[in-house]
């Protein structure tokens, strides 16, 4: 937690826009520390999308609320109408989530929380939450440092919390880390939030080893308990020279997206993933291509066929319902459809700044190849002929 971290935070505060940016060693370390800041407890409420990867549900349950998971868009976001009938006395916050980078509907969530009638049911069971007066909206920024949710206005701001991740395969990374980013509106005091913040991530101890070194500061106190989820001042140093990078960086992640999407544009079985809309557009961090009309077992076959060409694709994301330890919990993907719709037939393409023309046109051949002969195969043709079936996906 030394200067490099403080030279970090300070990039990403002006380049987010927030008011305050604390560093922390990861994204779910800092949800975890931000919702036991909030106070819930077991008997409290947090609404998730059903459609994220686990983190966003697993730091709720380490921070020991309940995950109420609720049905995704067909923008693969949180459904802010599901948002709004899954809300109840025991709701304490919400934590949408940016998926592949897109920007949820935040104006709508906030006004959501400050209607009158949600307003109403709100029940604070915590110092924080009595202060707030409403239910908290954090952002699972994970995917979206970088994305505009307005016009001039890059994510990190748009809600109480935000909080980014920057993970290996993030768009900049620290290795290993997690930015939190704080706009907590009056009567909060959020450079004043920043200090008890940093001091939570470090024990809850009154000195950081960088202050404790100097001559004659060795005397500290423990004044709570905290968390130990600092960030390295060595990975502080890797974020560092990307971030500074970064506008140019994302210039390029935007020309591969946009190459994906005119590669697909005449390919009526291609269901392509949102980039623009309206003030909103996207940080480009992932290609997430549909197949229409696609099963989950032919969106896996269609896999097996790319990789044989050698390209490795992946999938955003499997929901959360359909995991092992979440379905043991009791959530069924049966209660959230478009979540299932979106991923059966969901692959995510490779995109990354270095990637050129050829390679780029290579994927999409391979793409479009592997599409055609699993529908072929299916149709009992395996030659490569068109379909006659007027029920074919094809």
């Amino acid at each position: 937690s030394g200067p490099k971290v403080k030279a970090l935070e300070e990039e990403i505060k002006v380049f987010s826009g927030a008011k305050e940016v604390l560093c922390v060693n990861s994204w779910t370390s800092g949800a975890i520390m931000m919702l036991r800041w909030l106070g819930v407890t077991a008997e409290d409420e947090v609404i998730v999308p059903a459609y994220t990867y686990s983190a966003t549900a697993l730091a709720v349950l380490h921070a020991g609320a309940k995950p109420v998971m609720v049905d995704s868009g067909t923008d693969f976001n949180i459904s802010v109408e599901a948002i709004r009938k899954a809300i109840t006395p025991k709701t304490k916050a919400i934590l949408p989530v940016d998926i592949a980078g897109f920007p949820c509907d935040y104006d709508r969530i906030m006004q959501l929380v400050n209607e009158p009638e949600i307003h109403g049911l709100f029940h604070a069971t915590s110092p924080v939450q009595e202060k707030l007066g409403r239910i908290l909206v954090m952002n699972d920024a994970a995917h979206s440092l970088g994305a505009y949710y307005a016009k001039n206005q890059r994510t990190g701001c748009e809600t109480d919390i935000a909080i980014f991740s920057l993970h290996a395969v993030k768009n900049v990374t620290t290795a290993e880390g997690g930015a939190i980013c704080l706009n907590l509106p009056e009567p909060f005091d959020n450079a004043e939030l920043y200090k008890e913040l940093r001091m939570m991530s470090l024990n809850c101890q009154t000195k950081d080893a960088f202050s404790k070194s100097k001559a004659g500061g060795w005397r500290y106190d423990i004044v709570g308990l905290g968390m130990k989820i600092n960030m390295a001042d060595v990975n502080a140093a890797i974020g560092l020279a990307q971030i500074r990078e970064y506008p140019q960086l994302l210039k390029e992640r935007k020309r591969v997206f946009n190459t994906y999407s005119e590669g697909f544009a005449d390919c009526d079985w291609a269901l392509l993933p949102p980039s623009v809309e309206g003030e909103k557009e996207s940080s480009y961090h992932i290609y997430a291509l549909r197949i229409k009309g696609f099963t989950e077992a032919q969106r896996d076959r269609m896999i097996d066929e790319i990789a044989k060409s050698e390209v490795a694709v992946n999938v955003h994301f499997i929901p959360m319902p359909m995991l092992s330890f979440f379905h043991s919990l009791g959530y069924d993907i049966k209660n959230y459809p478009q979540a299932y719709e979106n991923f059966k037939g969901e692959i995510s393409l490779p995109i990354y700044p270095q990637l050129n023309a050829e390679q780029l046109a290579f994927i999409i051949k391979t793409v479009k190849e592997a599409y055609h002969k699993v529908v072929d195969e299916d149709c009992g043709k395996g030659s490569g002929n068109s379909c006659d079936d007027a029920n074919c996906v094809k």
